[in-house]
C-alpha cells in the first residue's frame, strides 16, 4: 500500500512531557507509523525538557505573527530514534516549568487559549499546499483541546484531511469569544454548528464539528460519549457525526512493558515460566512492607486517587479486603481526602495494604508484575492502559465494564474459559458491593492455581502492540483523504 504522509500535532510526548495516557499514545503511536515506513513527523511544543533533550535541534523556518493575538514562533527539527520531530520554539508561550498546562498554584494557565492556539494554528498551516516547510502532509492527526482547533483552520483554508482523536471528552478547552478573532479565525466561524459552544470558543468542539473524522480511544467509549451522562453536554454532537466517529483501542509498548526483559523486575518471567512471578511477589511484598506470604492473593493498583477511577468504592469496602484474605498495594496521588484515607488503612492494616503516594515508574511496574490481581473499578476509562499491562504481565484485571476496560478485558466464565478469551473480572454497577463479589469470585479462582494458569496465559497471548493499533490508524487516515477529495 502506498506511503502515507502525516503531521501528527499533539501538546504531550513521554517521557519528556505527561500527565496522562495522551503522552504516552504520542510516544508510541507515532513510532509505529515510522516503523511501518510512514513519513509521520510529531508536531509538539518546545518545551524546556525538549528544549533539554534536543540542544543541537536545527532551524527549519521562522514563523511571524500568524494572527494578532499570537506572537512570533520558530519550528526547530529534531529527531528520536528517527522519528522526525518538529519543536514549536516560543519561549513566550511555552518556557514555563512544570505541569504543561497548570502552573505552581495548579490553575490554569490564563494564555492557554493563546499557547494552545498558536499550536493548532501552526499543525494547521503545516497542512497547506504552501506549508512553510516544502511538505505538506495527507493527513493532520490533533489530539484532545489542545490542537483541536486545528481542523476549523483547515476547514476555512481548504487544508489537508484531519482527524481529531478524543482521549478524555471531558476537556473541552474553552475560552472568551474575542479570542476568534485573535486566533485568526473568520467571524463566520461563530455559530453554533461551527466553533461556538455555549457563547465560548470551545476547541474540542471545533475539533468535533470540522474533522473530517473523529476518533477515540476504544469502541465502547465512542458509544458512551454520544449518551449525555458521558458526553459533558458534546453527545448531540457526536450522534450528529456517529458515522464519521471510530473507537480505536490504545496499544503498547511491548519493548517497555515485556515480563521477559524488563530491568526494574526482581527476576523475569514470561507465560510459559509463571513461577519465577511469584518471586516477584515476595519482593514487592519486601519493598512496600507487607507480610511476605504466598498464601493469600495480592491487588494491585497504580492510579490517581479519584472518584473517577473508582477508588472511593475500594476504600469503602477497606478492611474487609483483609478478611478475603487479601493484600493491597496501592500506587498512586491525587483527592486529598482520599490520599487521607487510604494513609489511615495502611496504618491500620500495617502489612496488609500498602500505599505509597506519588509515581514512581520502577514501582509501576513492580506492581504489576507482583501483584496476583489489578484494581481498576472506574466510573468511566476512555480507554485505560494498566489493564493492558496487567494483562501482558499475567496479573488478571478486575475491572467495571465502560470504555476500554470492557473492550479488553473478557469476564471468566464457562464459555469464555472454553474459547480461551477469559483473561479477568468484569463488573457492572459502579457500587462496593458489586466490586466485592467480583474481589471475591477472583480470589476463588486464585485458589485453583490451574485454572489462574489459564487465565494469566490467556491474557498474556492477546495481541495488544502498537503496531496492531497502527494498522487501525492507517485505515483512518486512508479513510479520512478520501472523504476530504
Amino acid at each position: 500500500m502506498s506511503r502515507l504522509s502525516i503531521l501528527f500535532a499533539s501538546s504531550e510526548m513521554a517521557p519528556w512531557v505527561k500527565t496522562g495516557g495522551l503522552g504516552d499514545v504520542s510516544a508510541a503511536l507515532p513510532a509505529a507509523l515510522h516503523r511501518a515506513k510512514h513519513d509521520i513527523r510529531v508536531l509538539i511544543p518546545a518545551y524546556p525538557a525538549l528544549i533539554k533533550a534536543f540542544p543541537k535541534a536545527s532551524l527549519l523556518v521562522e514563523l511571524p505573527a500568524l494572527a494578532s493575538a499570537l506572537p512570533p514562533a520558530r519550528l526547530l527539527g529534531a529527531e528520536s530514534a528517527g522519528l522526525p520531530l518538529i519543536l514549536l520554539d516560543c519561549p513566550e508561550l511555552f518556557d514555563r516549568p512544570g505541569n504543561p498546562y497548570l502552573d505552581a498554584r495548579g490553575q490554569d494557565w490564563a494564555d492557554n487559549g493563546i499557547r494552545f492556539g498558536l499550536l493548532s494554528r501552526v499543525a494547521a498551516l503545516l497542512g497547506q499546499p504552501m506549508s512553510p516547510l516544502g511538505w505538506q502532509p495527507d493527513v493532520v492527526h490533533v489530539n484532545d483541546w489542545q490542537s483541536a482547533l486545528a481542523p476549523a483552520f483547515l476547514h476555512y483554508t481548504r487544508g489537508a484531511a484531519s482527524v481529531v482523536t478524543v482521549h478524555n471528552v471531558s476537556f473541552p478547552g474553552c475560552f472568551e469569544r474575542d479570542l476568534l478573532a485573535g486566533l485568526g479565525l473568520p467571524p463566520q466561524a461563530w455559530r453554533f454548528d461551527m466553533v461556538e459552544y455555549h457563547d465560548q470558543l470551545s476547541f474540542l468542539k471545533a475539533g468535533l464539528q470540522l474533522a473530517t473524522l473523529i476518533s477515540t480511544v476504544s469502541p465502547t467509549y465512542a458509544r458512551e460519549i454520544q449518551d449525555e451522562e458521558f458526553g459533558y453536554g458534546l453527545a448531540s454532537l457526536l450522534r450528529h457525526r456517529a458515522g464519521q466517529l471510530r473507537g480505536i483501542v490504545n496499544g503498547v509498548d511491548n519493548t517497555l512493558w515485556n515480563p521477559a526483559t524488563d530491568p526494574a523486575l526482581a527476576t523475569p518471567y514470561a507465560a510459559n515460566r509463571l513461577a519465577a512471578k511469584r518471586d516477584n511477589k515476595r519482593a514487592l511484598q519486601k519493598e512496600m512492607g507487607l507480610n511476605v506470604t504466598l498464601e493469600r492473593p495480592l491487588f494491585g493498583i497504580i492510579s490517581r486517587l479519584t472518584r473517577q477511577k473508582g477508588l472511593d468504592l475500594v476504600l469503602t469496602l477497606g478492611e474487609g479486603i483483609t478478611h478475603l484474605p487479601a493484600q493491597v498495594a496501592i500506587l498512586g496521588s491525587g483527592d486529598k481526602t482520599m490520599e487521607a484515607g487510604f494513609r489511615k488503612l495502611a496504618g491500620r492494616f500495617a502489612g496488609q495494604i500498602a500505599v505509597k503516594l506519588g509515581f514512581d515508574e520502577d514501582l509501576a511496574h513492580r506492581i504489576e508484575a507482583g501483584a496476583d490481581c489489578f484494581l481498576m473499578p472506574s466510573r468511566f476509562e476512555p480507554c485505560g492502559l494498566n489493564q493492558l499491562y496487567s494483562l501482558r504481565y499475567g496479573t488478571p484485571p478486575i475491572v467495571r465494564a465502560t470504555g476500554g476496560l470492557a473492550d479488553t478485558v473478557v469476564d471468566v466464565s464457562e464459555s469464555s474459559l472454553a474459547d480461551k478469551t477469559a483473561n479477568g473480572f468484569v463488573f457492572d454497577e459502579a457500587t462496593p458491593h458489586a466490586l466485592w463479589l467480583a474481589m471475591e469470585r477472583a480470589t476463588h479462582c486464585w485458589n485453583n492455581r490451574k485454572l489462574w494458569q489459564r487465565i494469566q496465559q490467556n491474557g498474556m497471548r492477546r495481541d495488544f502492540s502498537w503496531e496492531h493499533v497502527a494498522y487501525d490508524y492507517v485505515a483512518l487516515y486512508r479513510d479520512a483523504i478520501a472523504a476530504r477529495q
